[in-house]
């Protein structure tokens, strides 16, 4: 059973007044100490909220939900899928990827009517927005520059990576056989979870017991993904959380990630550096380790961490025997 420590909950409506020196320690606490936050008066109206919802169930219901039932039905009664995955070795979901950032590919993804589209592109606006936000409260919190977090993010093109994952959970028979989504920390930057109000099932770990990450209407859930780890030199941690299969209900996740640009170059900020200890976190390119991270997903991040370090040592010496 997972546990009932208190999830953190940030009211961002309490930072434009007297409040706001307690609403901004709260979030330093939930990004030290949680690596997950959910946050109301975000800014996203809550009709534009209804409307993504509305339709993201709608085109489950009429174009995904029949696929996902083949996928279930081949997985249930034979332990693996048409690939031969094991059970245990796949997620319960059904989903589909729309890119932003850099370039949008929503006109080029099927199945999608005009009027969805439309719709997304309007709230990823608004995540985008309510993302750059996020990063510059970070950045005052950590004592950096204003716009040194979306900077650190932006690549040659000048733009951050950023899409959206939107998954369907449907009612799972055999939660024992399948997971939701299997542990693991997010690779990039920031994420933004637009999730359903009504049917749980995400859980983070803390000091090594599940939490649940309470379903609320019109909230956004954040979460620190690997990148901001690296940048912060460890200050801030990404966590592993998981989807739990439910027996009942289908559960709705719109997960937007806002990451840095493929050839960004990630590092810790100078200022969080302590000139005595030096940099524990390495030096590399986001798409270096992007590559990486899809290779050993469900597997703990410090090896990867380890792996870049390790490259840079052989490089520098290299280049000290050159």
């Amino acid at each position: 059973m997972a546990s009932t420590l208190s999830f953190p909950v940030i009211d961002m409506g309490l930072l434009g007044g007297d409040e706001r020196p307690a609403a901004m320690e709260l979030l330093r606490d939930a990004c030290e100490n949680w690596g997950f936050f959910e946050i109301l008066n975000h800014g996203i109206s809550k009709e534009l909220m209804d409307e993504v919802e509305k339709m993201t169930k709608g085109h489950y219901k009429m174009v995904r939900e029949q696929r996902f039932l083949e996928f279930a039905s081949k997985t249930l009664k034979d332990g693996c899928d048409a690939q031969g995955v094991k059970a245990e070795n796949l997620d319960w979901e059904s989903t589909f990827f729309v890119r932003h950032l850099p370039e949008s590919n929503i006109t080029e993804i099927p199945d999608l009517d005009d009027d969805y589209r439309r719709v997304m592109k309007r709230f990823a606006a608004e995540l985008e927005k309510l993302a750059e936000g996020l990063l510059d409260l970070l950045c005052e919190n950590l004592g950096l520059e204003k716009g040194y977090l979306a900077r650190a993010f932006r690549g040659s093109k000048g733009a951050p990576t950023f899409g959206t994952k939107v998954s369907s959970y449907p009612p799972c028979p055999r939660p024992d056989l399948v997971k939701g989504l299997r542990a693991h920390t997010d690779a990039g930057g920031i994420i933004l979870l637009f999730q359903d109000d009504h049917v749980s099932g995400l859980q983070l770990l803390k000091d090594g017991e599940w939490v649940d990450v309470p379903p609320m209407r019109h909230s956004i859930v954040v979460n620190l993904g690997d990148q901001l780890e690296v940048i912060t030199n460890g200050r801030y941690k990404s966590v592993l959380h998981r989807v739990v299969a439910q027996t009942d209900g289908n559960r709705m996740s719109i997960a937007s990630f806002y990451n840095p640009g493929s050839d960004a170059v990630i590092f810790p900020a100078p200022a969080l550096v302590e000139e005595e200890a030096g940099g524990t976190y390495p030096k590399f390119v986001f798409e270096d380790y992007m590559n990486l991270y899809v290779r050993h997903k469900f597997e703990d991040k410090e090896p990867r961490f380890e792996a870049f370090k390790s490259m840079e040592r052989e490089s520098s010496k290299r280049i000290a025997i050159a």
